[in-house]
């Protein structure tokens, strides 16, 4: 099998992407490169050129960098069989990963070499795919508000989520539209607050939005939260953050909550989503599960923990975020 490290080369900071070019370079007994995307999108052409002119070649790609790395690499590689992911997260975030107790358990990389690979789910949005979450209304000014932040000192970095919460709770409590799950109109009483899509868990480098999500199960889990007051919403975002607010009675009468394969939302123009953090100008769109659709490297560490469960983070894993 091929291996390729993928690095975002503008992830992490320079200690971190030293010790992960210098554990690569020594693995010993494999067949791989290293490639340092060039710029936005770069790591989607990359992984697609690679698949379409190595048709039914076996390959690892290995994705160094944040969610947003993850993400170009699954849009590149999907489709093809052949094709492997790893993951060995450097970003702000690293959401996707928590679902498998955090970024720590991913930081052996000569472990995750010889790891095996599991189907997983992905969410398919137009010509699209998202790996973790799709969400729209108060996260997507947060996901706008990060980028113009993430590289501002004090409120960018891991700080740029909680700037975005900050300014969506100025300005965004109150969102339209008609979301549809698997033909069911959710109650929106004509406004939302916000919805998610999920197949992960986490979402904004802490925010546990789908507890219930399971990446294998050919479902996502859809959450639509009704408009609250400001007062109401700083008062639940403690359970909220923690993924306790399925179950908390606070928040019985202004959640809908549904498990479904297809999500349709129809909006009026200006409309936006988030996907895997990437924002997409749209006001009609469908997500769409597409049950084990890329084959996932889980690191030994989750897997040989039998205490652990998907989506809940070790102490000290969480203590990092």
């Amino acid at each position: 099998m091929k291996h390729i490290f993928i690095i975002n080369p503008h992830s992490g900071n320079g200690d971190e992407l030293g010790k992960i070019k210098e554990q690569i370079n020594n693995l010993n007994g494999i067949d791989y490169d290293i490639y340092e995307t060039l710029g936005s999108k770069d790591a989607t052409r990359y992984a697609k050129e690679y698949c379409t002119q190595n048709p039914d070649k076996p390959v690892r790609f290995y994705a160094c960098g944040g969610d947003g790395t993850l993400n170009e690499v699954v849009n590149g590689m999907a489709g093809h069989d052949f094709a492997e992911l790893a993951c060995i997260p450097c970003g702000s975030g690293n959401d996707f990963v928590k679902y498998y107790g955090g970024a720590e358990n991913f930081s052996d990389i000569s472990a995750l070499v010889n790891a095996q690979a599991s189907p997983i789910d992905i969410i398919k949005v137009g010509d699209t795919y998202s790996v973790n979450i799709v969400n729209f209304g108060f996260d997507t000014c947060v996901a706008r508000t990060m980028i113009k932040v993430k590289d501002k000192k004090h409120i960018g970095g891991k700080n740029a989520y909680n700037t975005g919460v900050f300014w969506a709770v100025l300005t965004a409590m109150r969102n339209k539209g008609k979301i549809y799950a698997d033909g069911e109109l959710l109650d929106t009483k004509k406004k939302f607050l916000l919805c998610t899509v999920a197949n992960g868990q986490y979402v904004g480098g802490a925010f546990r939005c789908a507890p219930r999500s399971i990446n294998n199960d050919g479902y996502l889990d859809v959450c639509l939260v009704q408009p609250i007051s400001r007062f109401k919403f700083i008062k639940l975002l403690g359970p909220y953050t923690d993924g306790k607010h399925l179950d908390d009675s606070r928040f019985s009468d202004i959640i809908e909550y549904r498990r479904c394969r297809k999500v349709t939302v129809e909006a009026p123009e200006g409309f936006a989503i988030s996907c895997d953090g990437e924002i997409i100008e749209t006001n009609r769109f469908t997500c769409e599960v597409v049950p084990s659709a890329v084959k996932f490297v889980i690191p030994p560490a989750f897997s040989e923990n039998s205490e652990a469960k998907p989506g809940e983070l070790k102490k000290e894993a969480a203590a990092t975020t």
